[in-house]
């Protein structure tokens, strides 16, 4: 009964001198899919992938773009308040 085991296990058995030897080589499945993947599964996986340009919005004050929910690096402001000390050169 355990050699029926071994051998299912894909194991090789030999003698070495006198002493029986049992190496098992098990064999990994890898992950295969059951179905094709539909065009229309394909696509809305991809729908996100696209490279979409940055969003800029015009300073109402200064009139300088920035991005949006960021620091206007020119004054210092966000959401009309001073929060960075702006210096005088770049």
């Amino acid at each position: 009964r355990l050699w029926r085991i071994l051998l299912a296990l894909k194991s090789r058995i030999y003698y070495y001198d006198t002493v029986l030897v049992v190496t098992c080589t098990r064999y990994v499945e890898m992950a295969v899919p059951k179905r094709k993947t539909t065009p229309s599964k394909r696509n809305m996986r991809r729908a996100h992938d696209a490279i979409k340009s940055d969003a800029y919005v015009e300073n109402q004050d200064t009139g300088e773009l920035h991005r949006p929910h960021h620091i206007d690096l020119k004054t210092g402001m966000y959401r009309g308040r001073q929060v960075l000390k702006v210096k005088e050169r770049y």
